[in-house]
């Protein structure tokens, strides 16, 4: 009976990671085709000219490796990368970045590492990606659903007290490395990844939050081995200008609001 209730779950698990997909239970095939079905023939959408601001626009980056660019140059990460992409509409616009993210944080040490600071409620965009060290750690999904919710607020209060001045980004699948592949089932990494991503994007979805998803860019990093940094394991350069593609055009429409 209990092999019978854990097939049950786990066949559920990977139906719902699919939306409801009448197909056989999720593999690492499969993430590959919805992978590149999703990024298919897709466009950069336009990034709009950022108004011309008077003072500097003052930018705070929250999260993890995914933030600090484990593995690429200073230049290379995504919120370098956003700055830049940003200042390029209107070069009479200057920017300040302030990063706040290590390698391996989980949400309670950004929690920790954000409390610790002097920070003032100034930011004009705030970005947040965090949760991959959650699951890789093998902490309790509680802990995302109740610490979460606590960094969206912060980073809000943070961002002028205008939930219209922050991003919210989805969690790399670092299940398409060579480090995924050699540690685990990509299967089982995936499934776990999309657990995280859909609490995170329903939470934002029902409060008004921008989510931006960038997972199914980092499902090509099998296929596509510029995608991935040299350490095997996190984003590259390319990956990271992929991120900004999507991410720009929301950050310049906040900036304008």
């Amino acid at each position: 009976m209990k092999n019978k209730i854990k097939i049950t779950i786990v066949t559920f698990l990977a139906l719902f990671a699919v939306s409801c997909s009448t197909e056989s239970p999720i593999t690492e095939t499969r993430l590959t085709s919805i992978a590149q079905q999703n990024t298919a023939n897709e466009l950069p959408e336009p990034i709009p000219v950022v108004k011309t601001r008077a003072n500097p626009i003052q930018y705070l980056a929250l999260g993890d490796s995914y933030t600090i660019g484990q593995s690429v140059c200073e230049s290379c990460r995504f919120p370098v990368q956003l700055k830049q992409s940003l200042q390029n509409t209107n070069v009479n616009n200057s920017f300040t970045l302030k990063i706040i993210a290590q390698t391996g944080w989980t949400t309670t040490n950004l929690l920790s590492a954000i409390n610790s600071q002097n920070l003032m409620p100034d930011y004009d965009l705030v970005t947040l990606l965090i949760g991959v060290n959650n699951q890789y750690q093998h902490k309790s999904f509680s802990i995302y659903e109740k610490e979460f919710p606590e960094l969206v607020n912060k980073s809000i209060a943070l961002a002028k007290g205008n939930k219209a001045n922050l991003i919210v980004v989805s969690i790399p699948d670092y299940a398409f490395t060579p480090f995924g592949q050699g540690s685990r089932t990509s299967s089982s990494i995936s499934l776990e990844i999309d657990a995280y991503n859909a609490f995170a994007k329903k939470y934002c979805e029902e409060n008004s939050i921008r989510f931006i998803n960038i997972t199914d860019i980092t499902r090509k990093g099998l296929t596509n081995k510029n995608l991935v940094a040299q350490d095997g394991l996190h984003p590259s350069e390319e990956a990271y200008r992929l991120f900004v593609e999507r991410i720009s055009p929301k950050a310049a429409g906040s900036l304008n609001n």
